[in-house]
């Protein structure tokens, strides 16, 4: 597969925040360039290439597009992010607050109760809504360039690694929400 990164790809600047209608541009004409229709008539090593190309603008598209995966993406470009293991340890802070949290998600499972549950889902709103204040001016202007890039980078990270952890506990409440109903 093709070793360069997305963004190069694309030939859109690296951004947490590209730039939507250059990005759609970029894909369309890639679309065009490389879909394998268009090649019916070239030997079987271009055809196969053609169909890599395709699938890589597929999946270039896909990550740039949605903004979790464009988020992860980068980090991992920049090699902030690894895989589940790798990971650097979150900031003890929130884990204290995690537990708090933590522990009404198991009274819940033992003893369920509406309005523990919708504390708790306010609880985990509020929490979100905080994240995203705090780094949303980074994310919508970070670029590689910008000074202080790696230490904004790393904001990015520490936030895209809080928020993961309170998808799971909004997934857990979601799946005891659909318990009650049963």
């Amino acid at each position: 597969m093709n070793n360069m990164h997305f963004f190069d790809f694309f030939e859109i600047p690296v951004s947490l925040n590209p730039d939507v209608t250059a990005l759609r541009q970029a894909y369309l004409r890639n679309s065009r360039k490389f879909h394998p229709d268009f090649h019916t008539l070239a030997d079987d090593a271009a055809q196969a290439a053609m169909l890599e190309q395709a699938s890589l603008n597929n999946e270039a598209f896909q990550t740039l597009l949605n903004p979790e995966r464009r988020m992860a993406y980068v980090l991992k470009l920049f090699g902030l992010l690894g895989d589940e293991n790798a990971n650097p340890a979150m900031p003890q802070d929130f884990l204290m607050e995690m537990m708090d949290i933590n522990e009404a998600l198991m009274e819940l499972e033992f003893d369920f109760d509406q309005a523990r549950f919708d504390d708790t889902l306010n609880q985990v709103q509020s929490l979100e809504n905080e994240l995203d204040k705090e780094v949303e001016d980074v994310v919508k202007n970070w670029t590689p360039d910008v000074p202080d890039s790696t230490q904004q980078l790393e904001r990015v990270r520490d936030f895209f690694l809080k928020k993961k952890y309170l998808l799971r506990i909004r997934e857990n409440l979601s799946n005891f929400a659909a318990l009650k109903k049963q």
